[in-house]
């Protein structure tokens, strides 16, 4: 590690992560290094994290920080910060330093490799493309184009990914079927969101479609023009806005001609709730959660608290393969942080939300800001007010597109020949169409 006694004269962009360090701050050292940007030295880079990575005890990134700070013009000290950036989840940290690895080592392909996997990390997909498209001609098809393949999707650039697509050849190692096969299913479901609508770099039922299988129900009003595209950020969610999303969900059911026998309730108190209510709406009965249990509707509130749940991750861990006629909904998913398993169904996206029955925000008797109690009424009471509540949503600020009955129904009629098909494997991409970002 290096001290502030002995260092050397850093680079003006580091000189605030050096001064986090100081004052014991690994997190906004590692914060102020990614504000540097990427065109900072990299020898210098690599000291500040040997720092930071040796009071956080990860000593695979402090050796490999060392090694290039000693070495910064050396491809094998550059490929194994950046590797070790990678696997300690600082990806960004890492890019700069494969792109030079790439450039030293005349494309070697586990860097190309390696250096796609940390653009993947960062969302950054059209950089992750275009890298292994300049190295088209030395690509083997698995998994170099099969990455460029998905990351052109992901990107947004069909036509790129259709061209490469197309003569993929079927994986010789078994391992990559699965993966062969959702990429063939994601091809499939653009194919019917192309018809369903503008398929641009705006329309975020579309994309949420293509990427997971998953059909949006119902698009924030607000902040389109803020840089939002239809996803909330902080949400204080409500009965209405609960019931919105089950109308949407029986509309999908019916534009889709599937017809479930039972809501099957998780375990989770949210989801119970919600579930209690589905019942009604939809006009079946409720039970418990049983694997492998087929034509139902499984609902869950939001999908991280039913793993929070006890036995949690085993149960998503069962709602990977689907099982026959089964559909699972979610009113709510965090998109910048997606759930284990996808949805076939989800009212919002959200970056945090507050459940109506939460404990809510609300003015206090001094006109402060303060946190309200839980609802700790009966579950089958607060599903009442569900049903009873308003659905018609808030208008917003009229920035967005139309978002109403007929423009869902339309689209789900559109993809209803590619939904509920395959696994519900995580997609942790935001994919193309972007949003703003809160701390």
């Amino acid at each position: 590690m290096f001290s502030r006694r002995n260092r050397r004269p850093l680079a003006p962009g580091l000189s605030a992560a050096w001064e986090a360090l100081d004052a014991g701050d690994v997190p906004g050292a590692l914060r102020r290094l990614r504000a540097a940007g990427e065109d900072q030295p990299l020898g210098e880079v690599a000291r500040v994290v040997a720092r930071a990575a040796g009071s956080a005890g990860f000593d695979d990134l402090a050796d490999a920080s060392a090694a290039l700070a000693a070495a910064p013009e050396d491809p094998r000290a550059l490929y194994g910060f950046g590797y070790a950036c990678v696997e300690r989840g600082v990806p960004y940290l890492a890019v700069p330093a494969l792109r030079e690895a790439l450039r030293r080592s005349d494309g070697a392909l586990p860097v190309l490799r390696e250096l796609v996997s940390a653009y993947e990390d960062e969302g950054r997909h059209r950089e992750a493309a275009t890298a292994l498209a300049r190295h088209d001609s030395r690509l083997q098809d698995w998994p170099d184009r099969y990455l460029l393949v998905f990351n052109a999707v992901l990107a947004g650039d069909l036509g790129l990914a259709r061209r490469h697509h197309a003569p993929l050849s079927d994986p010789e190692d078994a391992r990559w079927q699965p993966a062969r096969e959702r990429q063939n299913r994601m091809l499939a479901r653009a194919a019917d969101a192309e018809r369903a609508g503008p398929l641009d770099l705006a329309d975020l039922r579309g994309w949420q479609y293509v990427m997971g299988g998953t059909v949006l129900g119902t698009l924030s009003p607000y902040g389109f023009d803020a840089g939002m595209n239809g996803r909330y950020a902080w949400l204080q969610d409500t009965e209405g806005q609960c019931l919105r999303g089950l109308l949407r969900l029986r509309a999908l059911l019916t534009a889709t001609g599937v017809r479930p026998a039972s809501v099957s309730l998780l375990p989770d108190r949210d989801s119970r709730i919600l579930g209690l209510a589905a019942a009604e709406v939809l006009g079946l009965p409720a039970e418990p959660f049983a694997p492998g249990r087929a034509d139902t509707v499984v609902v869950a509130y939001d999908l991280d608290g039913v793993a929070a749940h006890d036995g949690g991750p085993e149960l998503i861990g069962e709602l990977f393969e689907r099982t026959a006629g089964q559909v699972l909904h979610a009113h709510a998913c965090c998109w910048t942080d997606p759930p284990a398993v996808i949805p076939d169904s989800v009212a919002l996206l959200h970056q945090s939300v507050v459940a109506p029955w939460g404990e809510q925000l609300r003015q206090g008797a001094d006109g402060g800001v303060e946190r309200g109690p839980a609802d700790d009424r009966p579950e089958a009471e607060i599903a009442a007010g569900i049903t009873g509540a308003d659905p018609s949503g808030d208008l917003g600020d009229g920035t967005g597109p139309a978002d109403g009955d007929a423009e869902f129904t339309a689209f789900a009629t559109a993809v209803g020949g590619t939904w509920l098909r395959g696994d519900r494997a995580r997609v942790r991409s935001a994919g193309p169409v972007p949003s703003s970002r809160f701390a």
